[in-house]
């Protein structure tokens, strides 16, 4: 499949999608965790579904296990106030993070909201110990504002037999 761009559209283009996904990463590299918390909608969803025993993912947060999940932008700005504040003694001392975001494609494009795919991998260092996580993040961009925000994250964490707790810093 090709993608072709409407030059026409006053929406954002492949390069400024790019752009907006590599700088949340960086935010969250870099602990700039409430400039991170502007990337994302008020009522943004966050959610990483978790495996069933049958090798599926869970479809519903509501009902099911989820890994992660916060139905709008105030369970993430109370993780991270939590982050912040060291009210988070799983997450203390700070991991050092790398992001890598690849194959970024843009599946639907709509008036006012872009649906991305990327997969991820993130490399995380503390107590002298690195550990490695990845996987792939389904993401709806609310595009009517001035700028971007992540209306929708869907992440799914490929190597989900972890032996620490996983953050939102981790993906």
């Amino acid at each position: 499949m090709t993608l072709v761009l409407d030059t026409e559209r006053a929406a954002l283009s492949y390069q400024d999608i790019c752009a907006f996904l590599y700088r949340e990463a960086r935010l969250l590299d870099d602990r700039e965790l409430d400039e991170w918390l502007e990337c994302y909608a008020e009522q943004c969803e966050y959610w990483m579904p978790a495996w069933t025993d049958d090798d599926a993912l869970t479809t519903d947060p509501h009902s099911e296990i989820s890994l992660i999940y916060y139905g709008n932008r105030k369970g993430l700005e109370d993780r991270v106030y939590r982050l912040k504040t060291e009210r988070s003694s799983a997450s203390t001392p700070e991991a050092r993070t790398s992001h890598f975001l690849a194959n970024i494609e843009v599946i639907e494009t709509r008036s006012d909201a872009i649906d991305l795919r990327y997969n991820w991998h993130t490399m995380s260092h503390r107590y002298q110990k690195t550990q490695q996580f990845f996987g792939t993040s389904f993401v709806t961009l609310d595009i009517s504002g001035a700028a971007p925000k992540i209306l929708k994250k869907k992440i799914v964490l490929k190597d989900d037999y972890i032996h620490q707790v996983i953050d939102v810093y981790h993906i």
